[in-house]
């Protein structure tokens, strides 16, 4: 099989190489120059064969049980609970001597549940549970209670006021703060983004500079395989170009240190420091793996919040936003497009400056672009958290994960979300008992 792979990669690349070579005498040449490919020093490593052991019919019932808890709300205009286990075995071998067996498991419970509100938008909550093994997903009784919060806060934000465009102060909490540095950061961290011509190379010519404020400091770790006792789903032992997966310092005290790097080099970064990953049967590039946000001087949640209402008596708004909750996000990085992100939030309150309780609201998207953002946050709280999620990008979906605190941004757009005209049924839903 090895044989007839080599055979077939060999045709692939004389093609590519007589492309290249075609290009070399039509185009303009390319502002870096590095090689196309780095050899690594051969390793090998033969770990036994992933197994997976899940008790079906437990998670059957279970399943059964959450989803039976939607019932209790006509409202609720869809609902889904999906328990998922796999294991896979990777195998790799390269000219180099390079011969590696290595196992990976994952176990993940995705429950999610969505209702539209009188105008017509579509409200969409989900609770997801990551682990290496399916006992590191919460007991029956610790998801139902947290199915029942989800389904509650539902309701409320159906019947939740909306948010016109705003700009002014905002916190992100410490899973929305994850999302956003992985949105903003860290696909401009990738190392094949700094070589592209196509790409908008933000960070490319910042390394030394100072990109964030200086009580920031970032690495990209896959080696680390919890955080605090929560697993961190991007941890690999090695990339999918066979080296291991190291950790790597990205941003220092907020200078810009270094970039995730696969086997494709560039100016100034001569070797892979193992982020070389894509999904089965595409082509490996330098993508983010656990990356973990730490921040000095930090402070109580609390005091995240005196300092958002002196901002906001500063500028003189009368409320802020608290994102609570994000459920992901894109970002645009290449030079065709504006260098914009937009992440999409889940859970946004309104927090007034004269004293009222927080008002749960819907209907707004964090949009900006990243070199404003990223200077712009002006404190964080001791409170990190961890995100774990699917990233998908030219090489395939991956798992991945993300660890930050909460933080102050002192000044955030957001927009209006996009929604539909449809009010919602007439009828309640036979399956909650309601009229057929």
């Amino acid at each position: 099989e090895l044989w007839r792979i080599t055979q077939e990669k060999l045709g692939k690349a004389v093609e590519r190489y007589q492309k290249v070579s075609t290009d070399e005498n039509v185009k303009a040449k390319a502002e870096d120059t590095s090689g196309d490919y780095t050899l690594s020093t051969p390793i090998r490593d033969i770990r036994p064969k992933a197994v997976l052991a899940v008790d079906e019919k437990l998670w059957k019932d279970r399943v059964a049980a959450l989803s039976a808890i939607f019932k209790a709300y006509p409202e609720i205009l869809g609902s889904s609970v999906h328990f998922s286990a796999q294991c896979q075995t990777g195998y790799f071998a390269d000219s180099a001597g390079t011969v590696l067996r290595h196992p990976a498991v994952y176990a993940r419970l995705f429950v999610t549940a969505s209702t539209r509100s009188t105008d017509g938008m579509d409200l969409v909550l989900h609770n997801s549970y990551s682990g290496f093994a399916e006992s590191e997903i919460p007991d029956e009784k610790t998801l139902a209670a947290e199915t029942r919060i989800l389904a509650d806060k539902l309701m409320k934000l159906k019947n939740a006021s909306t948010v016109e465009p705003y700009v002014g102060p905002a916190i992100l909490l410490n899973k929305a703060t994850a999302v956003f540095f992985h949105e903003v950061l860290g696909h401009r961290m990738e190392g094949h983004r700094q070589k592209s011509e196509k790409e908008g190379q933000t960070f490319t010519k910042k390394v030394g500079e100072e990109i964030l404020p200086p009580f920031f400091s970032i690495v990209d770790d896959p080696s680390q395989s919890y955080f605090q006792r929560k697993p961190l789903m991007g941890h690999y032992a090695y990339d999918d170009e066979g080296t291991p997966g190291s950790r790597v310092l990205l941003v220092d005290k907020g200078v810009l240190k270094g970039f995730l790097m696969g086997r494709s080099p560039i100016h100034g970064f001569g070797q892979s420091n193992g982020h070389g990953r894509s999904n089965l049967g595409l082509k490996p590039v330098a993508r983010q793996g656990n990356l973990l946000v730490t921040a000095e001087n930090a402070v109580p949640y609390s005091g995240l919040r005196e300092r958002l209402l002196e901002e906001l008596k500063k500028q003189g708004k009368p409320y802020g936003l608290v994102f609570a909750d994000i459920s992901g996000g894109f970002t645009e990085t290449q030079r065709r497009s504006p260098q914009a992100f937009k992440v999409i939030p889940l859970e946004v309150y309104k927090v007034f400056t004269d004293g009222r309780p927080d008002e749960l609201v819907r209907g707004v998207d964090i949009v900006g672009t990243p070199l404003i953002y990223l200077k712009n946050i002006l404190a964080a709280a001791d409170d990190p958290d961890v995100f774990n999620g699917w990233c998908g990008a030219e090489s395939g979906s991956i798992p991945v994960s993300a660890v930050a605190p909460s933080i102050l941004v002192g000044e955030m757009e957001v927009e209006k979300k996009e929604k539909e005209m449809d009010k919602p049924p007439l009828l309640p839903s036979p399956l909650t008992g309601g009229e057929k």
